[in-house]
């Protein structure tokens, strides 16, 4: 599959494009984690392919190191990923993403409806897409620090999941008693746990990875997308 180029007022950036074999479908933007547009981004792209989206995976490192695409298995990579994270603007990164969504919806392959999918710092990104643009499902991955913005979630007018590592190094038991909490009486918005499993459990090839959790959570994101989205 492609990389292709989006244009927006700030630059340009790449994003890989894997459209289903039926040449058209629903969209889903796919939201990097802090490991760039990887293997597993790309791998979860064409999974979605497979099942019938167009899927659509922007680079939101773009105006710090373009083309980042690292792992989880060196320390190297691991202290690359940290200082990309750390150096990462939310705002404009969720700027990026209506614009992404935007051209997604624009393709001829995309019917025009569309959701997002994130993992780690794209599962918080997901959160702020459910929150801020008009996108149809949105699902989150063990997102990191959506406990800190409880308060927009009044904004939430279409379908979200929040899929819960219950062992999460990152998002400790305290911030997932804050999202359960804060989340309890939204209509729109899903929480399931996954007890024993860490962060990252759904990260093909990853150092987490968990298939039942991955393929339990997976059933679950491919049946919220067709509900929304078909």
């Amino acid at each position: 599959m492609p990389d292709i180029t989006i244009q927006t007022g700030d630059g340009d950036f790449s994003a890989y494009l894997a459209v289903p074999a039926g040449g058209s479908g629903p969209g889903i933007i796919a939201i990097q984690e802090i490991f760039g547009v990887n293997a597993d981004m790309r791998a979860h792209c064409d999974n979605f392919a497979a099942q019938g989206f167009v899927a659509l995976s922007p680079d939101l490192f773009w105006r710090q190191e373009p083309g980042v695409q690292i792992t989880d298995q060196t320390e190297a990579e691991w202290q690359q990923a940290f200082k990309l994270y750390q150096g990462f603007d939310v705002e404009k990164g969720v700027d990026d993403l209506i614009a992404s969504l935007a051209h997604l919806r624009g393709l001829d392959a995309c019917t025009g409806k569309a959701g997002t999918v994130g993992f780690c710092l794209g599962g918080l990104l997901a959160y702020l897409m459910a929150c801020r643009s008009d996108a149809q499902c949105n699902i989150s991955y063990y997102g990191v620090g959506i406990d800190e913005r409880i308060d927009e979630a009044s904004n939430i007018t279409a379908p979200m999941i929040l899929h819960i590592a219950e062992e999460d190094e990152y998002v400790d038991k305290d911030a997932q008693t804050r999202l359960a909490d804060g989340l309890a009486g939204h209509s729109l918005v899903t929480m399931h746990s996954y007890a024993g499993v860490n962060h990252a459990f759904t990260r093909n090839n990853g150092i987490h990875y968990d298939e039942a959790a991955a393929n339990l959570a997976h059933g679950r994101t491919t049946d919220a997308f067709a509900a929304a989205l078909r």
